[in-house]
């Protein structure tokens, strides 16, 4: 029985938490053009890898940081979602875990420090996205997902 749980684990794909950031300005949400094996060239939220040991607000710090040199406040967390990968070359699983925030300077603007994973950064407004969404991101959205708080909703 220990080997086929062995042999299992090594063809069943792997499983990764993606901590996901709905960075606020206003009635918009920063959004990038991805360019991955996963959803190229669709469009999606800050995101990245949760680190061993890391909360899931410094993890949306950091990604964030990394990606556009922006610096957030007023982190928290929204929802959860699991999404699996099943028709890729190497399945996966993602446990996506959505946060929200603002920019702690709202006069800043990102820019693109990591070109070969992005096309660029622009800001949207949540009722008019740009087509294709990442499949993740556009299956919350489906669903009724809204980032904004009840207060500010479009």
């Amino acid at each position: 029985m220990g080997n086929d749980t062995v042999a299992v684990a090594e063809t069943a794909g792997s499983i990764n938490v993606a901590v996901v950031l709905c960075l606020l300005r206003g009635q918009k949400v920063l959004l990038g053009k991805r360019r991955s094996r996963l959803g190229d060239s669709t469009f999606s939220l800050p995101s990245g890898h949760l680190e061993f040991g890391e909360t899931f607000e410094e993890c949306a710090a950091r990604e964030l940081k990394e990606e556009t040199d922006l610096d957030i406040e007023n982190i928290e967390l929204l929802t959860v979602t699991n999404n699996l990968f099943l028709d890729e070359a190497k399945p996966s699983q993602y446990v996506a875990v959505f946060m929200r925030a603002v920019l702690a300077d709202p006069s800043k603007e990102p820019h693109n420090m990591e070109p070969e994973f992005c096309d660029g950064w622009g800001w949207y407004e949540w009722d008019n996205l740009p087509k294709p969404l990442f499949w993740p991101f556009e299956k919350v959205v489906q669903n009724g997902f809204n980032p904004f708080p009840k207060s500010d909703s479009c």
